[in-house]
């Protein structure tokens, strides 16, 4: 399917920003929000048919202004793909700072409902609509000293599956995408805050992580784009309401 219309948030760097390019590359209309500006900017250099929008997802006035009109844009919706999400701060739940779980919370789970409830009538305008959710690895298992990331890509899980059984009468596709550890910026910043956490040194800490894992080597995020790409094609008509790991076969979070 050349012609879908794609809508993706966070979609200026990392798995979002590989995503963009995938659908493009397959001939895909493509809006992408995000909140960084010149992120925006370098990625609509990249790909000069994109369109771009600023948006700051734990906003829902700002939500409400440009979802919409990234849709309009595009002319409808086929598929839409919540990708924004935070990691939040690595530290145990009693001196997690309420502050910083509120915000996590507002964005990886908030963010993601508010765009989701804005694009259904959209999609079920579309004779083939898919909506993919980003969870995590961290909404398999449990996850020491990131309780609000975890305890949101688990309730993300859940949206996922009530959102498939809403919304299959209309022929809307539902499910999630559950990253391990994603070669980028953002699993450094996860190791060195875990190295600040015990004292190690932030080599210690990725061979830790390597260890729970089959294949050693984090997750390429073109790899995630492939999948997205799959499930939301005609070859991935009958998937729907599947939680699908991506994760280098982790036994469990680190």
């Amino acid at each position: 399917m050349g012609s879908q219309r794609v809508l993706i948030t966070a979609g200026a760097s990392g798995i979002g920003r590989a995503m963009a390019h995938a659908f493009a590359q397959n001939g895909a209309s493509v809006a992408v929000i995000d909140i960084d500006e010149a992120a925006l900017k370098m990625l609509a250099a990249e790909l000069p048919g994109v369109e771009t929008f600023k948006c700051d997802v734990s906003s829902r006035v700002e939500i409400e202004q440009v979802v919409p009109q990234a849709i309009g844009v595009l002319g409808g919706l086929d598929v839409l793909v919540n990708n924004a999400g935070i990691s939040g701060p690595t530290a145990p739940v009693e001196s997690f700072d309420p502050d910083a779980w509120d915000k996590v919370m507002q964005i990886n789970l908030g963010g993601t409902f508010n765009v989701t409830r804005l694009a259904i009538p959209h999609l079920k305008q579309s004779g083939a609509a898919s909506i993919i959710v980003m969870s995590s690895v961290a909404g398999r298992f449990g996850y020491p000293n990131r309780s609000a990331y975890s305890t949101s890509k688990w309730g993300l899980i859940g949206f996922t599956k009530t959102l498939s059984r809403e919304l299959g009468e209309w022929g809307i596709r539902v499910n999630a995408i559950l990253p391990g550890a994603v070669a980028g910026q953002r699993i450094e910043n996860v190791l060195a805050g875990r190295a600040k956490l015990s004292g190690r040194p932030v080599e210690d800490e990725r061979r830790e992580a390597m260890s729970l894992q089959s294949l050693q080597r984090f997750v390429d995020p073109n790899d995630i784009a492939a999948l997205a790409l799959f499930i939301t094609s005609d070859a991935g008509k009958s998937i729907s309401g599947q939680l699908l790991p991506i994760d280098n076969d982790m036994q469990q979070a680190s």
